[in-house]
C-alpha cells in the first residue's frame, strides 16, 4: 500500500519515522517534526484509513507494519530510529519485534505492548452516527458528537478529520467502516513472536493511565533494554501538551543513540 508521507530535514542525515495514533494524521506529530529537522531526515505519515493515505480493509498490525517498511523501501532506506504515538507505537513495536535490522532505536509514545480494553467504542459510535447530510458546518457535526462526547477538546480533535468535498457534502476523510469493523485487533497488543534488543524509550503520561506498573514485565519480554521517562502533569496527548518537554526527551534520547552507533 501506498501510504501518504512527507520528507524533510537533512537528506543524508539518520532517519526518524514518525507514526501517529488511532483518528490522527501526520499533522499530530508536525512539531517533533520541527525539532527534529536540523539534524534529522524525518518521514512522517499517514497510516492506512486516516489521512490523506489510501483504505484498505484490514488493519492488523503486521499489515500496517508491511506499509511503513514499504516507504522505507521506495525511500531506499535500510534502518530507521522509529517513534510511535499510542496506535502508531503497537505499529513501530511490531516493526522492531518482526524486523529488528531495520530499527535503529525505538520510541514509544504512552502505550505499552498489551492488549486494552474497549475505550474508544462510544467514540466510533458517535462518529458513525453523525448524519452528515444534516451538516453544513463543523459547528453542525459538532453539536451532533456533543450528545455522546462531553470533552471539547477531544471532539474537535477528531473534527479535524471533516472535510467538504467539491459538491460541498461533508465527509469524513478517515475510514470509518473499516475502524470499527477492525477495532478489536487495533485493542490487540503487537505481536507476541520475537523480541527487539536494541535502545527502547517509552514515554508515559503522568496523568495517563495506558502504561501501568503491570504491564513492566510485558514490556522488558519484548524489549529488555527499555528505559522508561514520566512526563508529569500530561495525559496521554503528552507530545500535544507540553511538546517542548517532549520533543526534548526524544530529541536526547536520538542524539545519545546515535553517538553509539558511530
Amino acid at each position: 500500500m501506498n501510504l501518504n508521507y512527507e520528507v524533510s530535514g537533512l537528506d543524508t542525515a539518520p532517519v526518524v519515522v514518525l507514526i501517529h495514533g488511532l483518528f490522527g494524521d501526520l499533522d499530530n506529530l508536525k512539531s517533533i517534526s520541527r525539532a527534529l529537522n536540523e539534524h534529522y531526515r524525518v518521514i512522517n505519515l499517514d497510516v492506512r484509513n486516516h489521512g490523506q493515505s489510501p483504505w484498505a480493509d484490514t488493519m492488523s498490525f503486521q499489515d500496517m507494519a508491511n506499509d511503513v517498511l514499504a516507504v522505507l523501501d521506495k525511500e531506499q532506506i535500510d534502518s530507521a530510529h522509529f517513534l510511535g504515538h499510542s496506535m502508531g507505537g503497537k505499529i513501530a513495536m511490531e516493526i522492531a519485534l518482526r524486523h529488528s535490522g531495520r530499527v535503529s532505536s525505538l520510541i514509544v509514545a504512552d502505550i505499552a505492548p498489551v492488549a486494552y480494553d474497549a475505550r474508544h467504542s462510544t467514540i466510533i459510535e458517535a462518529l458513525c452516527g453523525v448524519d452528515l447530510t444534516a451538516v453544513k458546518s463543523r459547528k453542525d457535526a459538532d453539536q451532533q458528537l456533543a450528545k455522546s462526547i462531553s470533552e471539547a477538546g477531544v471532539r474537535q480533535f477528531l473534527l479535524k478529520n471533516l472535510r467538504k468535498q467539491d459538491s460541498n457534502d461533508w465527509c469524513w476523510r478517515m475510514n470509518l467502516t473499516a475502524l470499527e469493523r477492525c477495532y478489536p485487533d487495533l485493542i490487540g497488543s503487537p505481536t507476541e513472536e520475537g523480541e527487539y534488543n536494541g535502545p527502547v524509550l517509552f514515554i508515559r503520561g503522568g496523568n495517563s493511565d495506558y502504561i501501568q506498573s503491570s504491564h513492566r514485565k510485558a514490556i522488558l519480554q519484548r524489549f529488555p533494554k527499555a528505559e522508561a521517562k514520566t512526563m508529569e502533569g500530561v495525559g496521554h496527548w503528552l507530545h500535544a501538551e507540553k511538546p517542548n518537554v517532549f520533543n526534548g526527551l526524544v530529541s536526547r534520547f536520538l542524539d545519545e543513540n546515535n553517538s553509539a552507533l558511530c
